[in-house]
């Protein structure tokens, strides 16, 4: 629809702002150009970054890689994850899941920031207005999430350019981010009428929560295809290109996860892996899950110690219209792996 970013030079004058592109680490000269012409949504894309690196802690914060080893900052699309780690590492399903859910953070950001019209590069979607249907009309600011995916693309896969298998893994896991939040988008609405009747409903096209696609890649990453590696002789030279590894799994779609390497155990601190290892992370002594003290602490056993915490409690609601409580200290049982 949009083509490319050209969306005129009136932003590049703004690249003397002390937005400091330049400090943003591993940038490659596309991502600094981006930064400098299209200055003014740069805040969003940062935010989008951070957004896909909470969701990743949230989503993995009971096993034994929960995302502490990522950086909640523009570096991603840098070196991702190259802070002490080698190639092995950032071919995994968990850099898989990173990039899709980083890329779809940005796109997520954007739209909602170009919603909020505090950019004036950008603002409501109105192509997606169609006949209202049966009860509702349309309304309000439907979110425009095809400028946010291209802004992504635009930014997040400058660097992916080079003819090897790691650029066309990062390239198609990017691009299932994003696509996640095209498939997802719905009607929201809004009820008008006396008395909260709902005689009409004013309705726009929204972004889904983004806890649901944080879910929903979660569940990629679950089913995540693994590829392996073929060479292929071209006019330009060597050529890396993916094939599915077991022929007889399906053929993961563009909205599926691919890797080609195996994870580390993530058991032990390496800086090699960019392992933390386990020992001191909370378990859960009841679960016999991933996050159970069994296989967290990889065999190793755990320890458990008493913790105080003062807590609200025996609360009472007073009319009108309060709530008093008294504080209560409370002893649990912390166990943390070995």
């Amino acid at each position: 629809m949009y083509g490319s970013l050209a969306l005129g030079q009136q932003y590049s004058s703004l690249g003397s702002q002390p937005i400091l592109c330049g400090s943003i680490p591993g940038l490659v000269p596309k991502q600094l150009r981006f930064c400098r012409n299209y200055i003014e949504i740069m805040p969003s894309v940062a935010e989008g970054v951070k957004l896909g690196i909470q969701e990743c802690q949230h989503q993995f914060r009971g096993r034994r890689w929960n995302c502490t080893t990522i950086k909640d900052n523009l570096a991603i699309f840098g070196p991702v994850l190259d802070k002490g780690c080698k190639q092995e590492w950032v071919a995994t399903r968990e850099s898989a899941f990173v990039h899709a859910i980083a890329s779809a953070g940005v796109a997520f950001a954007v739209t909602r920031s170009c919603a909020e019209g505090t950019s004036t590069m950008c603002g409501c979607d109105s192509h997606h207005k169609g006949p209202p249907g049966e009860g509702w009309k349309w309304g309000g600011c439907s979110e425009d999430a095809e400028f946010g995916v291209l802004v992504s693309r635009e930014f997040a896969d400058a660097r992916e350019n080079r003819p090897d298998a790691r650029s066309a893994m990062n390239r198609h896991n990017n691009e299932a981010g994003r696509t996640t939040i095209l498939d997802h988008m719905h009607l929201r609405c809004k009820c008008h009428g006396l008395s909260g009747s709902c005689e009409v409903k004013t309705c726009w096209w929204a972004q889904p929560d983004f806890r649901m696609l944080g879910d929903y890649l979660k569940d990629k990453y679950d089913s995540a295809s693994e590829m392996v590696v073929e060479k292929h002789r071209e006019s330009r030279g060597w050529v890396e290109t993916l094939r599915v590894k077991y022929a007889f799994f399906k053929h993961p779609t563009e909205r599926d996860l691919v890797y080609y390497e195996g994870s580390p155990n993530f058991c032990e601190p390496n800086p090699e892996t960019g392992s933390f290892g386990t020992r001191d992370r909370v378990c859960n002594v009841s679960s016999h899950g991933i996050e159970g003290c069994d296989l967290l602490c990889c065999g190793r056993g755990h320890n458990t110690r008493t913790e105080k915490r003062k807590e609200k409690c025996h609360c009472i609601f007073h009319w009108c219209c309060y709530v008093s409580c008294q504080e209560c200290v409370r002893v649990y049982d912390v166990h943390t792996c070995k």
